[in-house]
């Protein structure tokens, strides 16, 4: 009997042929879905009769209440090493094997840097414009001398904090458990506390995984503190950051300007007031999205799937 997988939010039709399914195919029929199912009731009936799912990062949810309506569910093949929107318990009574892949932060990294550069500088204002025939209507904020606060320091803050200091930028950081020994190896200065980060810097850009206590860790009273003149980065996760103290600090001037890769709800609905909220540059997560980690991602899903055709999974998350 031949299996039937389901790759999800599959959105620019690029998972079957930026990998090598062959050493599936004799097993398996793959279905790529390049449309999101906005509620779990669409979901639950669009894989009803699936074995099989590929799904990337966190975007969709596997709680148990899905999960106990696919009992033809086998395995599910989650991009990257770490899920915290499955629940694994409940995958384990259903019998449901949950594996990952790997994945580089580099990307992320460079779309930090792009969207930081962008607003600094004004480039899809200034772009527009010039396509409507203007020419030159802002100065740029500069960089070199500027002061660049990273709350997170680890493999993707280590990363920015490299660029920020090749820029010539005062580079200092802040997370909950970092430690000066940590700041001192990556170069940068330890913030005393996140509010002495959040008044002394003159753009913010966000590292961290979301968890405990890390949720909600920008909201208004935070983005208070934060000069006018100030920028703010968030390509991390979203629930970091209070989306609607963000959305008034921005419609009200209160900070110069931000940059949001990551959203409560994704896809955005057509509507939602980030799509145009002002001084806001928002891009739709395309943090991961680059051919390094898509050809990651998929060839080694082909591989989960293989090893567990074979009886042996790899890459088992839990």
């Amino acid at each position: 009997m031949r299996l039937r997988c389901a790759v999800l939010d599959d959105f620019q039709d690029v998972a079957t042929t930026i990998a090598d399914w062959s050493p599936v195919r004799d097993r398996v029929d793959v279905t790529s879905f390049t449309e999101h199912f906005a509620t779990e009731d669409e979901l639950a009936a669009a894989i009803a009769d699936f074995d099989i799912v590929v799904t990337l990062r966190e975007r969709v949810p596997f709680p148990a209440s899905l999960l106990d309506r696919l009992p033809r569910l086998k395995l599910v093949v989650a991009s990257g090493m770490r899920n915290s929107v499955i629940d694994y318990a409940a995958a384990e009574r259903n019998g449901v094997t949950v594996c990952g892949t790997g994945s580089f932060p580099t990307p992320p990294v460079e779309l930090t840097w792009a969207l930081l550069l962008g607003l600094a500088r004004g480039l899809v204002t200034e772009n527009s414009l010039q396509e409507n025939g203007a020419w030159q209507s802002s100065v740029g904020a500069d960089l070199h001398g500027r002061r660049l606060g990273l709350l997170g320091l680890g493999k993707i803050g280590s990363r920015v904090a490299r660029v920020g200091l090749a820029f010539g930028m005062d580079v200092t950081a802040w997370s909950p458990h970092l430690t000066k020994e940590r700041t001192d190896e990556a170069g940068v200065e330890l913030a005393p506390s996140k509010e002495e980060l959040l008044r002394g810097s003159d753009y913010v850009s966000l590292h961290l995984v979301l968890g405990d206590t890390t949720r909600g860790l920008l909201g208004a009273p935070e983005l208070a503190l934060m000069k006018p003149s100030a920028y703010l980065v968030n390509t991390s996760r979203a629930g970091l950051v209070d989306q609607d103290a963000l959305l008034t600090a921005l419609r009200e001037g209160r900070i110069a300007g931000a940059a949001v890769d990551v959203f409560d709800t994704e896809p955005l609905p057509p509507g939602h007031p980030m799509r145009t909220a002002p001084r806001l540059l928002a891009t739709p997560h395309l943090g991961y999205v680059s051919e390094l980690n898509y050809r990651t991602y998929y060839a080694e899903a082909v591989e989960d799937i293989a090893a567990y055709l074979s009886g042996a999974p790899v890459r088992r998350l839990h």
